[in-house]
């Protein structure tokens, strides 16, 4: 990329010229255009600070987050925010020695930048890395300046639940130290969902629980996507771009079950791949799409080959993350959305897909505990009926193979006007709790008042 775009950016974090308004760091290894929800969520975030008289300098890696062969700018200015990206930082997910490496190396880096920011007024970290937290704190003590603490997932509590690490072991007990002084310090702390916030209250002792309490907020992610448009007259939407997606990978006669986004350890696709089998010589129509990285996607891979060797249909389809720029479409492709959650997982992992999919106004089907991140939909609106999920898609347990058959048995014998009032009923609900707009613009006002002059 020629160097003349970015002629504003090389020394930004060092200029003291550039630094007028307060600056907030942002230390992620995820940011856009790296596909991952978390660095997308960032740049919503960034952005919009940014537009409050902050400036937002974000240090990230030059390479991608699932895929280290993308490589990315070393500066860039994207809407107004300052993005500096540093080497040996991503080495993909390859083994744990090899993101331990490459995060270390990250923080390191970043540490140094941070502490020649000229104006520096707050510092912004999430949980990715893991670490992060650590490099929050000693910058905190270096330049005297508060942390916001934006918890997207919690560890070790989430290596302890894949079996990782045993609950009592030395790694567990100085990550939970690590935990306890990061909530002490950081001004303000932000999670996910209720079940989040208890879990990380729990860290602490009692006695300081109720102080704690009053500086975490709790804010959803919001959806990334764009809602479809629907016309007042018919109060459903239209999905344009739907038909050229299916249509360039042969879904077009198709009934699309879609899985798209992290593949982690957190959320077992086990039940489904099953399902998938058994499907394969009966229902040729329903069509099983994983789109997306991680771990888990070995396990897709690995059904699909056993499929081509039974010599079979082979009903399983395998893609990576798909461009930013198509994920309405991408969404929209689907007839219905898989969201999958392990049983050991709430309050420890927030899947945000939930949200997108029910945006879209496309059906879900929840594979996980019925009581789980996103009930909070159905206590905020529903009286009569509680985190039933029957008014948007359907839910299964983990591991109810015959439930997730039947269940989707009953979503593809579904007519397309019964499918579009799932779709719909859950689209207004996250359109009416869940927003850009809302949550989005909440935490950057909150942030904003928090970096400004006293």
């Amino acid at each position: 990329m020629p160097r003349a775009e970015y002629p504003s950016d090389r020394d930004v974090f060092l200029d003291k010229s550039t630094a007028r308004q307060p600056v907030l760091l942002i230390a992620t290894q995820v940011y856009v255009p790296d596909p991952a929800a978390l660095g997308q969520l960032l740049h919503d975030l960034a952005r919009e600070i940014a537009s409050r008289h902050v400036e937002v300098h974000v240090v990230a890696s030059d390479r991608g987050y699932d895929d280290p062969r993308r490589v990315f700018p070393k500066t860039e200015n994207r809407d107004g925010v300052h993005i500096r990206r540093i080497k040996i930082s991503s080495f993909g997910k390859r083994t744990l020695f090899a993101r331990i490496f490459a995060q270390f190396f990250f923080l390191v880096q970043a540490f140094f930048l941070a502490l020649f920011t000229r104006n520096l007024r707050g510092i912004l970290v999430s949980t990715s890395p893991p670490f992060a937290s650590l490099f929050a704190i000693a910058v905190s003590l270096f330049r005297r300046v508060p942390i916001i603490y934006w918890v997207m997932d919690i560890n070790p509590d989430q290596a302890v639940s894949l079996g990782l690490f045993p609950s009592n072991s030395i790694f567990v007990r100085m990550f939970d130290l690590l935990n306890r002084r990061i909530l002490r310090r950081a001004r303000l702390v932000v999670t996910l969902d209720d079940f989040m916030r208890e879990r990380l209250l729990a860290k602490l002792p009692e006695r300081e629980r109720d102080a704690a309490r009053s500086k975490i907020k709790v804010i959803p992610p919001w959806p990334l996507n764009s809602p479809p448009n629907v016309p007042p007259e018919t109060d459903e939407p239209e999905f344009s771009e739907r038909h050229a997606f299916r249509e360039k990978h042969g879904w077009s006669e198709k009934f699309v079950l879609m899985y798209s986004g992290n593949h982690s350890l957190s959320h077992p696709i086990a039940t489904v791949l099953e399902t998938a089998r058994r499907f394969a010589p009966t229902r040729p129509e329903i069509l099983f799409v994983f789109v997306g990285g991680g771990s888990r996607k070995r396990e897709v891979e690995a059904a699909i080959q056993a499929l081509r060797e039974e010599g079979g249909t082979v009903n399983l389809v395998s893609l990576p993350y798909q461009p930013f720029r198509d994920l309405d479409a991408l969404l929209a492709a689907a007839d219905v959305h898989l969201i999958a959650i392990g049983n050991a997982s709430v309050g420890i992992v927030h899947p945000s897909k939930i949200y997108g999919a029910m945006l879209a106004g496309k059906p879900i089907l929840v594979l996980g505990p019925r009581v789980n991140h996103a009930s909070f939909l159905w206590d905020a609106t529903l009286s009569d009926a509680t985190d039933d999920w029957t008014a948007c898609g359907r839910q299964v347990e983990q591991g109810d193979t015959e439930g997730m058959v039947r269940a989707v048995g009953e979503l593809a014998d579904l007519s397309p006007q019964q499918r579009r009032e799932l779709g719909s009923h859950g689209r207004r609900l996250v359109q009416r709790h869940v927003s850009r707009e809302k949550q989005g613009v909440f935490l950057a006002k909150t942030i904003g008042e928090l970096l400004a002059p006293k």
